[in-house]
């Protein structure tokens, strides 16, 4: 909503500059959300973790797949 909105606001003003003092945010962070918005629409403005994923604690498919046999 925060991405859209700045986009929408700065377009509303013409001014990229009021906007993003507006809204508490730098140009170069406007123009990252801009080139997101250019390239996938809203789905790619959609925050997404930079994490890679903690496979820790998950079990194989066959371990997990023998249990469920078991219990049913």
């Amino acid at each position: 909503k925060h991405k859209a909105g700045l986009l929408n606001l700065a377009e509303e003003l013409s001014n990229v500059s009021k906007a993003c003092k507006i809204m508490g945010v730098s140009r170069e962070t406007f123009y990252r959300y801009r080139e997101l918005a250019a390239e996938g629409g809203v789905d790619a403005q959609i925050n997404r973790s930079r994490r890679a994923p903690n496979l820790k604690n998950r079990t194989d498919e066959a371990t997990e797949q023998a249990v469920v046999d078991y219990t049913v």
